[in-house]
């Protein structure tokens, strides 16, 4: 196994071509000249005979680009396009076929809309050899092709930004809880369901902290309603006074007189 650099490049891959010739790369392209051990890169050279034709795989990074490659795929040429992808066809430089008996397909999205993207695209003579943090598309011509991928910076600076302001953010579930209200605490080995009325302060208003010297009588559809002092009082006032009897009772009180 081997390892190519453990750092992510800065900026996602924003385009992937294939040249003729290694000097006539376009203006920001990085050409792939060499495998990762040592070996030349041809992608169309022939094992049996020695042949003038040679395809190097490119690509370019820019940043700030508006739209970045967030896959690749190697295929047969009998193969169906899958939908999204683009194939490479021809060189950069010439025009010409840009590879045979196999089809290098990119597909690209905007920067906006991507979560994922390629950063990196090595290639590896010996097949045995897995490039630690790459993925093998595949291969061609005995050589296989890897590509790393990594998240795009708006997504990357949105998740710091998000794990930054969950971290900073101040715990106030304490100072939602009331003193006048004691926590509830679920029953251990049971199941509680949280009510709308969880973790909403409690307290009773400043004005009944004091009791009120004296309570005020309400008249409430003719009925007179009294506080306990007066309550008291009259019943006392009863007890000690001999109250007159209701007609009704006077009548009774003649009837068994005779009168």
């Amino acid at each position: 196994m081997e390892e190519a650099s453990s750092q992510l490049p800065a900026d996602p891959i924003s385009a992937v071509g294939v040249i003729a010739s290694l000097n006539k790369a376009p203006d920001g392209y990085y050409a792939v000249a060499q495998t990762t051990d040592g070996f030349d890169a041809d992608l169309w050279k022939d094992g049996l005979f020695k042949s003038k034709v040679k395809r190097y795989l490119c690509f370019a990074r820019k940043t700030g680009a508006d739209a970045v490659v967030v896959d690749l795929k190697l295929l047969d040429t009998k193969d169906a396009l899958p939908e999204g992808f683009t194939p490479v066809e021809e060189t950069l430089d010439t025009k010409e076929t840009a590879t045979r008996k196999r089809r290098l397909c990119m597909k690209i999205s905007p920067c906006a809309a991507a979560v994922t993207a390629v950063y990196d695209i090595q290639i590896v003579a010996k097949s045995k050899y897995n490039l630690v943090n790459y993925t093998c598309i595949g291969e061609m011509n005995s050589m296989g092709i890897w590509c790393r991928m990594g998240d795009v910076p708006q997504h990357r600076a949105s998740q710091e930004t998000s794990s930054e302001a969950k971290r900073d953010a101040p715990d106030n579930t304490a100072s939602w809880r009331s003193t006048t209200r004691p926590d509830h605490e679920p029953p251990s080995g049971g199941h509680y369901t949280m009510t709308a009325l969880d973790d909403v302060p409690f307290a009773i208003a400043e004005k009944f902290h004091e009791n009120p010297k004296e309570m005020q009588r309400v008249n409430l559809m003719g009925i007179t309603i009294k506080s306990l002092a007066e309550i008291e009082e009259e019943v006392s006032r009863g007890c000690n006074a001999r109250l007159p009897l209701t007609p009704l009772a006077q009548n009774a009180k003649q009837t068994v007189l005779g009168l």
